[in-house]
C-alpha cells in the first residue's frame, strides 16, 4: 500500500470512531484535533479537512523536481488548534519547524532539504485564511574571513 492508501484509510477509521466529527464540539474528548483532509495538493503538505479552496488566489507550478506555489484555503478553526495541527503534520512529513511567529496572525516556517514552507493563519472572526506558500530553499551564501587584518 502506499503512504496515500493509507492516509486516507487512517482518516476513514477517525471518522467512524469519532462519529465524523472534525472540529470539537467543546465537549468531546477530541477536543482540540484537527484531521487532516484526504485530498490535498501536495502529499507531504496537509491541509485541515473542512477547508476549502480560494482557486482565484492560488497557483502552483510543479516540473518534477521544483515545485512553486501559493495555495489558499478558507475555513473555521482555533488558530492555536491549527499552530498544533501543522507542527504534528509536517514533522511526520519529513519538514523541519524553523520558527513560528503569532501576533494575531501566525506564521510558521518548515525546511526539507531542498524547499522552504511557509504557512500562514489569518484570522477574521470565526473564519481562518490559510495560506502555504513553498518553493525551493535558498542556499545560505558562505562567508570567508579574511586572515589580513585591516588597517
Amino acid at each position: 500500500m502506499n503512504k496515500i492508501t493509507i492516509a486516507i484509510m487512517i482518516v476513514l477509521c477517525a471518522g467512524v470512531l469519532s462519529g465524523c466529527q472534525t472540529f470539537s464540539s467543546g465537549n468531546s474528548s477530541n477536543e482540540g484535533f484537527i484531521e487532516p483532509a484526504a485530498r490535498f495538493k501536495f502529499s507531504d503538505i496537509p491541509v485541515p479537512a473542512g477547508f476549502k479552496t480560494i482557486p482565484l488566489e492560488s497557483y502552483s507550478f510543479d516540473n518534477g523536481g521544483v515545485r512553486v506555489a501559493v495555495l489558499k484555503y478558507l475555513g473555521k478553526a482555533d488558530p492555536d488548534q491549527m499552530v498544533t495541527f501543522y507542527k504534528e503534520q509536517m514533522k511526520m512529513n519529513r519538514w523541519e519547524l524553523i520558527n513560528v511567529t503569532e501576533f494575531g496572525q501566525r506564521m510558521l516556517n518548515f525546511n526539507n532539504e531542498n524547499e522552504a514552507c511557509i504557512i500562514s493563519l489569518l484570522p477574521k472572526g470565526r473564519l481562518i485564511t490559510l495560506v502555504i506558500s513553498v518553493g525551493p530553499r535558498a542556499e545560505r551564501p558562505v562567508v570567508k574571513r579574511s586572515k589580513e587584518t585591516l588597517k
